[in-house]
């Protein structure tokens, strides 16, 4: 069974989170990646998300996926209860799940049960593909990146921010170019998406 908890900004929409998971949360552990992040100049939603987890009583174990070995990433994502992936840019998030085998590990782990929240970033990287977000993400910053499919976990494409700025109008523009092609859901910084299948 999938469960998925994505968003455009977890810290805006945590207070969700304990009912969708339906346990307690005092003492569970995250495998927190905020590898997106990494090539961005503006990174403070990487800490509110992460003080997000804590309040909730959650333990925030951190894993930069581009620092680690498949063995390592693996090791942290069985061992955590769930999986969180921060915002950034989609195309470098991409290009590290790819060159570190994460993303099938990632895979692995949604299909066995384990719950995954994405936010921005963590969120359309479970797409088909992300060649959509590319008006709001840098693909430079991939340089390595020569393929756009994604983990392909869910069957729509994810549009975070919409109606918030700096993306208002990027991401109406998105929504407006997509459409007709494939099935786009923009979600705003105050919504998010939950799937139990």
């Amino acid at each position: 069974m999938k469960k998925l908890f994505l968003a455009a900004s977890f810290a805006d929409v945590a207070q969700h989170f304990p009912q969708f998971i339906g346990t307690a949360l005092q003492g569970k552990t995250v495998t927190f990646i905020p590898t997106a992040s990494k090539v961005e100049d503006i990174t403070f939603y990487v800490d509110d998300d992460k003080q997000a987890f804590e309040k909730l009583g959650i333990i925030v174990d951190e894993l930069n996926i581009s620092k680690h070995t498949t063995e390592q990433i693996q090791q942290k994502l069985q061992q955590n209860d769930y999986i969180f992936i921060s915002g950034g840019n989609t195309f470098y998030l991409l290009q590290e799940l790819k060159k570190s085998g994460a993303d099938q590990l990632i895979i692995a782990q949604i299909e066995q049960g384990k719950p995954y929240i994405g936010t921005s970033a963590g969120s359309i990287i479970l797409a088909p593909n992300i060649e959509y977000i590319a008006e709001m993400d840098d693909q430079n910053k991939a340089p390595d990146l020569t393929d756009f499919s994604a983990l392909n976990v869910i069957d729509f494409f994810p549009l975070p921010h919409y109606g918030d700025e700096p993306f208002a109008d990027i991401a109406k523009n998105i929504l407006h170019t997509y459409q007709h092609l494939q099935n786009v859901v923009p979600i705003s910084n105050d919504q998010h998406i939950e799937i139990i299948a």
